[in-house]
């Protein structure tokens, strides 16, 4: 991470420094008057969204498209790339010291602007190609500024969720594409970049004052982008990251509609870990959060991306699998039920401690499900089915599965692909 972190500031450092020399000789006349409305309509929009950017930095802690770029890329479309990273520098240093300090390490805060400095970089040599009198005007400008987008997001994009991956439980290509490809985090960055090439085409035809129209709407994609934000937090369970309750019962209610519909299949889990209220006596509720993350990204990889998982309260998980394939449904729900459980078997949490690191393990979990429609016609009936089954687990002895009312043969359980091909 430290290394990724390096390079990719050191290459920012070094493209910055190279584009000097080949900047002086194509500034434009009015290159300075540009560049300062740039960097003032960056600051003026911050400071009118000052308390919308507060709010998603406090409701989420990940790294989010700060809607920034419309004015970055307008600098990459208008000006070389040396004095487009002189904005970039003027617009993210304010937004350092008015919304990031106090809340993002400087690291990252430096991290975010070095790969702002290489993706306005890569745009304006795009851009480059053609006359920049000609870039809004022709044919061939046009197609430069579409490259110059895909070139900004490509960089940008890809810097940003290699370091997101890099610093998290799972550094995979598999994890990295999934990542890379969230359509609502795509979309709003292709949005905000089709603003900056408006409003750079407004500033170069009509004139710098020009910028001031794009402010408007960009302090409305503000507040829309943090009512967004807000409902995702509020459907997510704060420990494990899942589906709180209310919100995995209203997915699933659409979930099992669409299989009415379509005639289509679905299987439901509950779980319950065993004994957990031992861990929380002996190690203390801390630990037992970190238990319960453990739990919630096991149960998480063992299914696949359009199941739901949700979380109930206490140590109780539950996981609609949407769309079974499978003729006996049960069964299909019992083999991905027994890989969970295998899974979590195998959960080991190290805790420092007084005396050195301790290991929390030898998790158990108890399993019950049902299926759609064999065991209910609504997501009501589902959920009593698999809770009844769950506790026949328990009574069997816990570290178990039991699927409605009965156990499935364990001859009978054969595995089901995590992810569809």
């Amino acid at each position: 991470m430290l290394a990724v972190l390096l390079v990719v500031e050191l290459l920012a450092v070094g493209t910055l420094a190279a584009s000097i020399p080949f900047a002086v000789d194509q500034l434009p006349d009015n290159w300075a008057l540009f560049t300062a409305v740039l960097v003032g309509a960056g600051v003026l929009s911050t400071e009118a969204s000052l308390g919308v950017e507060r709010m998603r930095h406090q409701s989420d802690e990940t790294p989010h498209i700060d809607l920034s770029s419309v004015w970055t890329f307008a600098a990459a479309a208008l000006l070389p790339g040396a004095a487009a990273s002189v904005v970039v520098l003027g617009i993210y240093g304010h937004l350092y010291a008015r919304v990031w300090r106090g809340g993002v390490p400087p690291h990252r805060a430096i991290y975010s602007t070095a790969t702002v400095v290489l993706a306005v970089q890569a745009a304006s040599a795009v851009t480059g190609l053609v006359e920049r009198d000609e870039l809004f005007t022709s044919l061939p400008g046009l197609a430069a500024v579409l490259l110059a987008v895909l070139a900004y997001a490509a960089v940008n994009m890809v810097l940003v969720v290699a370091a997101i991956v890099l610093s998290g439980p799972n550094r995979d290509l598999t994890t990295f594409l999934q990542v890379l490809t969230r359509t609502d985090e795509a979309v709003l960055e292709f949005a905000t970049l089709s603003m900056g090439a408006l409003a750079a085409g407004a500033m170069g035809a009509l004139g710098p004052a020009y910028a001031v129209l794009v402010l408007p709407p960009l302090i409305v994609l503000h507040r829309t982008v943090l009512v967004r934000q807000l409902e995702e937090a509020a459907s997510v369970d704060g420990k494990t990251g899942l589906l709180n309750a209310a919100a995995w019962h209203v997915r699933a209610v659409r979930a099992l509609r669409r299989a009415e519909r379509t005639g289509g299949r679905a299987g439901l889990l509950v779980l319950d870990l065993d004994h957990f209220k031992a861990v929380n006596d002996r190690y203390g509720h801390l630990v037992g959060d970190q238990v319960l993350a453990a739990v919630a990204e096991a149960v998480r990889d063992e299914v696949r991306d359009d199941d739901l998982v949700g979380r109930f309260g206490g140590e109780e998980f539950v996981v609609l699998l949407a769309g079974s394939d499978a003729e006996d449904g049960r069964v299909a729900a019992a083999a991905v039920a027994e890989r969970i459980r295998s899974r979590i078997a195998d959960i080991r949490v190290e805790v420092p401690g007084a005396r050195g690191t301790v290991a929390v393990d030898n998790l158990t979990v108890s399993i019950g499900g049902a299926s759609y429609p064999t065991d209910g016609a609504d997501l009501g009936q589902l959920l009593e089915v698999a809770d009844t089954a769950m506790y026949a687990a328990k009574r069997a002895g816990r570290n178990t599965v039991r699927m409605g009312l009965h156990a499935v043969p364990s001859g009978a359980v054969r595995p089901v692909p995590r992810h569809r091909p």
